[in-house]
């Protein structure tokens, strides 16, 4: 018996996870740098809280004075470590299984909105495929959560909320697990000329009862269909991804569509010659470097040199 109780507490001590930095442009960004991160690695629980917009309540976030630019139409990464000191190898406990999700808010200030109340939709969702979850996903990819920010919307202030839930315990209410930190962001390059026409209230977007929040995942087979919860994807009116990610068909149109089951993005593609590349770019290891339509840096920080792991995806190894 002491043994299993050890086992179980080396588990719960592992469990949790932090959405701790940025990846934009070719840039990682350190840790806590335009994140709202709290020092400890809990979830929310209840889900008509204030925290599920950007965390808080139990886990007090520091605020941050910086602003990540990010191109619209790209692909950031949100990167998720079990606490602000973990490496890549230790993210989040497997046991731990469930969708990941993304939102954004558009804002006056990034760096003063705290959060909660309307103006939120989501831009990112991935559940449940042939027996893999989106979470053993973002593990396996070195904690690694593909977010394509939509083309279509307008430049301006955002907070963008990446979330991930844990829904090992949800076979009773109030057991699924929901960790999210917000990022401060400013949108460059977008078309649209206004936010979408509908957008929700964090709280609001998830409801106790909901099929995607309260399960028995125990209960699934491989060809299990998982409802991810909350609203459907933005989507920009052309857009032919059928994955949940921007496109823009160069107006400034937006559509809404939902998406069921686990896709994983493909990071952006084309390489950029050196010599267009910033002086002081340089790519961290395991990051992107390069690949077919691939827009970041291509020299990776020493000693590291770029590997191609297929036509679309290089890496610093």
């Amino acid at each position: 018996m002491k043994t299993l109780s050890l086992l179980a507490a080396a588990t719960a001590a592992s469990a949790h996870t932090i959405f701790v930095q940025l990846d934009s442009g070719g840039t990682v960004y350190p840790v806590s740098y335009a994140v709202r991160t709290p020092t400890y690695d809990g979830p929310i629980t209840d889900v008509t809280s204030d925290a599920l917009a950007c965390n808080g309540g139990p886990n007090p976030t520091t605020a941050t004075k910086d602003i990540i630019t990010v191109q619209a139409g790209s692909t950031v990464k949100a990167i998720w470590r079990h606490t602000l000191t973990a490496d890549k190898t230790n993210i989040m406990d497997p046991s731990h299984k469930g969708p990941t999700l993304a939102y954004l808010k558009k804002v006056d200030n990034a760096l003063t909105d705290k959060g909660p109340g309307g103006g939120w939709f989501k831009i990112q969702e991935a559940g449940y495929s042939n027996g893999q979850w989106a979470t053993n996903t973002v593990i396996s990819n070195g904690g690694l959560h593909y977010i394509d920010i939509p083309a279509c919307i307008p430049s301006g202030q955002y907070l963008l909320r990446a979330e991930m839930i844990a829904l090992h315990g949800a076979g009773s209410s109030g057991g699924a697990q929901l960790y999210m930190e917000c990022a401060q962001i400013n949108i460059v390059g977008g078309t649209g000329s206004s936010v979408p026409a509908k957008t929700y209230s964090i709280p609001g977007i998830y409801k106790a009862n909901d099929p995607g929040i309260l399960i028995n995942i125990y209960s699934m087979t491989t060809s299990s269909k998982y409802t991810i919860p909350g609203p459907p994807v933005l989507t920009c009116s052309g857009s032919g991804s059928g994955s949940g990610a921007a496109a823009s068909s160069g107006g400034n149109a937006v559509a809404e569509t939902p998406t069921t089951l686990m896709t994983v993005a493909v990071p952006a593609a084309t390489s950029v010659p050196a010599s267009q590349e910033p002086p002081s770019c340089s790519v961290a290891q395991w990051q992107q470097c390069g690949g077919s339509n691939y827009s970041g840096c291509t020299t990776c920080a020493s000693p590291y040199t770029c590997k191609q792991v297929n036509a679309y995806y290089h890496q610093c190894t």
